[in-house]
């Protein structure tokens, strides 16, 4: 069955090979990047007439803008990928305080899946990317009150959008299905190579499974789980997503920071 799906961060790597993938099972794709050009040449490099949307994720403004502009043209979205993320930047500190990694990787995906959920069906599904680099959250540093390592921001933020993927999935019993994923370590990516100077898998390895997380059914009922493709399996994220003292306050740490930018 053909479905809607929408990508973050699709104009290069995971996210443009992702497209791709999905674009030649006959899906039919919305693209986002920041820039328009680049989402010009993904959108004819993916096939058909994909939707593109150009919007800046570290600009609350722009996450606001870019929900106003997809709902404005569709009724029903059955898949949203989380996929845009930052590793390293020049610009660690957005104009609004925080630091950009939370921003990107954390709090604008939890704000554009909670203002799509209404177009996004019951059997449909979130998939939210994660990593294998999680680290229990510096509350300060989430707020904006603390600068961190590029590494520590990055792994922070990503336990951060795993917690509230399980939370989400708890709010939603009744679907769509929220997930979790690990697309695998050191994948051949722009952001990998400039995190760690280094990367030995093929990228494909992350596409298969973020088309798998999407539309196969070894997903269908996965709704609050995290998979590690590392281990090619359901897995626990790390032992902090399971501390409730430590959930609740980065899910209120959360909340404050996007009321603080909304």
């Amino acid at each position: 069955m053909t479905k809607t799906i929408l990508i973050t961060g699709a104009t290069d790597g995971i996210g443009l090979l992702t497209a791709q993938t999905l674009a030649a099972d006959g899906h039919n794709l919305l693209l986002h990047g920041r820039n328009r050009e680049k989402l010009a040449a993904a959108a004819a490099s993916v096939g058909g007439r994909p939707h593109t949307y150009a919007a800046d994720l570290s600009r609350m403004a722009d996450v606001q803008r870019l929900v106003q502009d997809i709902r404005a043209d569709h009724s029903k979205i059955d898949v949203l990928i989380n996929n845009a993320g930052v590793l390293k930047t020049n610009a660690p500190i957005t104009a609004d305080g925080f630091d950009l990694r939370f921003m990107v990787n954390t709090f604008a995906p939890y704000v554009l899946t909670g203002d799509l959920l209404a177009i996004i069906p019951t059997d449909g599904r979130i998939v939210n990317l994660s990593s294998a680099a999680q680290a229990p959250v510096d509350l300060d540093a989430m707020a904006g009150r603390k600068p961190l390592a590029d590494m520590d921001a990055y792994a922070q933020s990503k336990l951060a959008i795993t917690i509230w993927s399980q939370q989400m999935a708890k709010d939603l019993p009744e679907g769509p299905v929220v997930i979790a994923v690990n697309p695998g370590s050191l994948l051949a990516s722009k952001m990998v190579k400039e995190g760690f100077g280094v990367s030995v898998n093929d990228l494909q390895i992350g596409a298969d499974i973020l088309r798998e997380a999407a539309v196969g059914t070894n997903f269908a009922e996965a709704c609050g789980q995290y998979f590690d493709n590392d281990s090619q399996a359901f897995a626990l994220p790390h032992p902090a997503a399971a501390d409730a003292d430590h959930v609740a306050a980065v899910m209120l740490g959360l909340q404050q920071a996007v009321d603080q930018l909304d």
